[in-house]
C-alpha cells in the first residue's frame, strides 16, 4: 500500500491539474509585428482587446517579439491575435511552430491587415482565408453587409452597416469558410470582386479555429461598441472551450 499511495497521489494530482487546464481562466496572445506599414490604430487595438479580457473573463500578453513562436510559449494561449500585422514577420522555424500549434487545436484571429502578412506562407493564407492584394487609396465610407444576422460577431450589426474603412481586395480565397460580413461594392470606388465580396469569416482548419475580418483600419473603429463586440466574438470563437492543446496532433515537424 505504501508503494502505491505516491502513484496514486501522482494520478490525482494529475487530473486535478487538467482539470485546471481546462477550466482555468483563458490567455491569448496578440502579436503586432510590422516590417511594412504600420497601422496607428495597432495601441487602441490592444487597449480595446485589454478591456474585452478585463470584462469578460480572459487574460491578454502583447509583443511585437517573434520569439515567441516556439511551442513552449505558444502552448499558453487559447488564441492568437495577429492584430494589422504586415509583411514576413516570422522565420521558418517559427512559422513551422505556429503551425504545430494551430493542429494542436489553437486558435487564431486575424485583424485587418493580418491578411497582408506572410503572403507567400500558403498554409497561413488558408489559415487566414484569404490574401491581401490591394485596397482603394484611402479610407471611404461604405456600407458592410451581415450575411449571418444570427452569429455572435455580427447579430448586434444593422443588415447594412456603414462605415468608414479601408476596403480590402483579396485573392487565394477558401471556399468553406463560414462567410459573415460582405462589402456592398457599390457604395464605394476600388472594390474589384464584383457582387458577392466577403470581408469577416471563420472557419475550422488543420485543427483549430479561425477568425478574420478586414474591418479595423482606423483607431475610432476599437472605440466602436459594435465593432467591439464583432472582435470579441472572434476571439472567444478562436478561444473555443479553452481546452489544453494535443501536440500528438501536430503534423508539421519542427525546425532546428
Amino acid at each position: 500500500m505504501k508503494k502505491i499511495l505516491p502513484f496514486l497521489l501522482a494520478f490525482l494530482l494529475g487530473i486535478s491539474m487538467l482539470s485546471f487546464a481546462q477550466s482555468g481562466k483563458p490567455k491569448v496572445l496578440i502579436f503586432s509585428k510590422t516590417l511594412r506599414y504600420y497601422h496607428e490604430s495597432i495601441p487602441d487595438g490592444i487597449a480595446a482587446i485589454i478591456q474585452m479580457g478585463q470584462q469578460h473573463g480572459f487574460a491578454v500578453d502583447t509583443t511585437k517579439n517573434a520569439d515567441f513562436f516556439t511551442d513552449n510559449t505558444l502552448k499558453k494561449y487559447a488564441a492568437i491575435i495577429w492584430l494589422s500585422t504586415t509583411g514576413d514577420v516570422l522565420n521558418p522555424a517559427q512559422q513551422a511552430a505556429f503551425e504545430r500549434y494551430i493542429q494542436a487545436g489553437g486558435g487564431y484571429v486575424g485583424i485587418h491587415s493580418a491578411s497582408a502578412s506572410e503572403k507567400d506562407w500558403e498554409w497561413f493564407g488558408q489559415l487566414t482565408g484569404a490574401v491581401f492584394v490591394n485596397h482603394p487609396p484611402d479610407p471611404v465610407d461604405g456600407v458592410v453587409q451581415v450575411a449571418d444576422v444570427n452569429d455572435p460577431s455580427t447579430r448586434q450589426l444593422p443588415k447594412r452597416w456603414k462605415r468608414k474603412d479601408e476596403w480590402y481586395n483579396f485573392k487565394k480565397r477558401m471556399t468553406d469558410v463560414h462567410v459573415l460580413l460582405t462589402a456592398d461594392e457599390s457604395t464605394y470606388q476600388g472594390g474589384t470582386e464584383g457582387v458577392y465580396h466577403p470581408l469577416a469569416w471563420k472557419h475550422k482548419f488543420d485543427g483549430g479555429r479561425s477568425f478574420y475580418t478586414a474591418l479595423g483600419h482606423l483607431s475610432e473603429a476599437y472605440r466602436d461598441p459594435l465593432f467591439q463586440q464583432h472582435i470579441l466574438a472572434g476571439i472567444q470563437y478562436s478561444i473555443g472551450k479553452n481546452e489544453p492543446l494535443d501536440y500528438t496532433k501536430a503534423k508539421t515537424a519542427q525546425v532546428p
